[in-house]
């Protein structure tokens, strides 16, 4: 198999980029498996559950926000170790205490994913030091890469932990401490990124050390960032609007969904929705292609509208193959924006201000997405409306894509500058 030609011209530090993504995103695969009945059997209520899991996102939310706005002048490496270190913290109080108040200050205060998701400062700062080691022509291509990784690290991580749980179970173990092995084996993780980012160096990061004290001197707030503000508010806007419609079609939710809809079990759901990740991650590499042809801007709206349209036809269909069937396809397309969307970003604001630009964007995303499901709870109560969250998904999602690319379609990123044009000369 030839090695493609931007990753043979990979550093050594975007390599260690890879593993710490990879690695990371194994452990929260796991942990997601299995992290509600850890839980629950330790003795902890539903309600309980779902007071901590909120904490847990709202905490990370935090976390990250403060370390990613800082990271670009603190260092990028430093704030990695520090929510490394984190993230076993957390790992390690789940795993030794029932208490549901230690619970929920780990949670608060660590890193814990309890989707299987991103959380945390790791994506947003490992996407800004890659920037910073990748040329410009490379950089779509390599995000693809890095975003298969994560998808196929997640994807084996959620088999890992349930083929862990089953093996503890077979060996006469109680339940409980199958799944307290998992959540043992994620502290542990977190120390092993730790020593990973230990080993990056000074190329990673985002200036100089004079640098950073001419940028604090003129720094007017909190945020990190100075000449890249304008654009990364707006995206963030636009940003926060398209998660707050994925939302309402969360994997959980959509899971749900199948079940109240089509009968369907969690074991058939599970194989669903490897093979739907799968795809995701696979689509992303097809992404850089046609951005290099078409550009960063059209190859997210013409990949992603069409996604929302299959979406909102998922409800519409009248058996449960056709309504797999739309959702594969969607799946195979809709992740395609993301590696395009994170190489945007990356190439339009200052290079100083990447970390900052990419945890504000990210943290946009977050908490629109953590407002939605509020509403498909409600929704999903009433045997009629159980359709209704994937129409406002598919048509909130659209909306998005229109507003981006009226907004954006002629901010080009350095590469898809043609030489002699006068923005090349600007």
């Amino acid at each position: 198999m030839t090695i493609p030609t931007a990753l043979r011209r990979l550093t050594p530090d975007a390599w260690l980029l890879f593993a710490t993504r990879f690695v990371r995103l194994f452990a929260y695969g796991s942990l997601s498996v299995v992290l509600v009945f850890y839980l629950v059997g330790v003795g902890l209520s539903a309600p309980q559950t779902g007071m901590l899991l909120t904490l847990t996102l709202v905490g990370d939310t935090v976390v990250s926000l403060y370390l990613t706005t800082r990271a670009d002048r603190i260092g990028r490496r430093r704030m990695l170790v520090v929510g490394a270190v984190l993230m076993a913290a957390a790992g390690l109080v789940f795993a030794s205490t029932r208490n549901l108040w230690l619970l929920a200050v780990a949670g608060t205060v660590g890193v814990i994913s309890p989707s299987g998701q991103e959380v945390g400062p790791f994506l947003s700062i490992e996407q800004a030091a890659l920037a910073h080691v990748v040329t410009d022509r490379t950089r779509t291509e390599v995000f693809a890469w890095y975003t298969l990784t994560g998808s196929l690290a997640t994807a084996l991580g959620a088999l890992a932990g349930g083929v862990t749980t089953h093996v503890m179970q077979g060996m006469a173990l109680a339940p409980v401490s199958g799944y307290r092995i998992v959540v043992i084996l994620y502290a542990v993780v977190g120390l092993v990124l730790a020593v990973l980012f230990s080993r990056l160096s000074r190329a990673a990061e985002a200036t100089t050390l004079g640098e950073k004290k001419a940028f604090r001197a003129t720094f007017a707030g909190l945020s990190g960032l100075d000449r890249s503000r304008d654009v990364v508010v707006k995206l963030s806007a636009l940003f926060a609007l398209d998660s707050f419609g994925g939302g309402f079609v969360v994997q959980s939710f959509a899971a749900y969904w199948f079940y109240l809809r089509f009968g369907v079990t969690p074991e058939t759901l599970g194989a669903v929705f490897f093979c739907a990740n799968i795809l995701a991650g696979i689509s992303a590499l097809l992404a850089s292609r046609l951005a290099s042809r078409f550009g960063l801007i059209k190859t997210m709206v013409a990949t992603h509208l069409p996604s929302n349209i299959l979406l909102i036809l998922v409800p519409l269909m009248p058996t449960l193959s056709l309504a797999v069937l739309v959702l594969l396809v969607r799946f195979s397309i809709s992740q395609m924006d993301v590696p395009t969307r994170q190489s945007y970003l990356m190439a339009v604001v200052r290079p100083e201000e990447r970390s900052a630009a990419a945890g504000i964007t990210n943290v946009a995303r977050t908490t629109g997405a953590a407002i939605s499901p509020l509403f498909v709870g409600f929704m999903f109560a009433q045997p009629a409306l159980i359709n209704l969250p994937f129409f406002i998904a598919g048509t909130l999602k659209a909306t998005y894509d229109l507003l981006l690319y009226r907004a954006f379609a002629a901010a080009q990123p350095p590469e898809e500058i043609q030489p002699g044009s006068r923005r090349a000369h600007e």
